[in-house]
């Protein structure tokens, strides 16, 4: 199945743009209790459960999300990672930085 910004291509990124990541919250928007040190993300339109590798292109960390929550809400970002992954990433200090988003089946 296709969806709206997904590519076929599996080497080109599907969205590019800045992430910023989370720490608070009780609850995600599929229902989970949200886990700061998790691997997942926020992703405004991507459906539930879709795997992501993020990439931070300045310094080649990469890692794999799996979207469980709605946002980011602040424009001009294109995903939210749980704490965990942020720090994974090391995208902590900066809080927000550049990304390249990839699709993983």
């Amino acid at each position: 199945m296709q969806y709206a910004g997904l590519t076929e291509s599996d080497d080109a990124p599907f969205q590019q743009g800045r992430a910023s990541f989370y720490r608070h919250g009780s609850r995600t928007a599929n229902g989970e209790r949200f886990d700061p040190s998790g691997m997942t993300a926020a992703h405004p339109s991507l459906p539930f459960g879709t795997r992501v590798r993020v990439v931070h292109p300045a310094s080649g960390n990469a890692v794999v999300v799996r979207i469980n929550d709605r946002g980011p809400f602040t424009g001009g970002r294109v995903i939210d990672l749980a704490e965990g992954a942020a720090r994974k990433l090391g995208i902590i200090r900066a809080g927000v930085a550049p990304v390249a988003l990839y699709r993983l089946d």
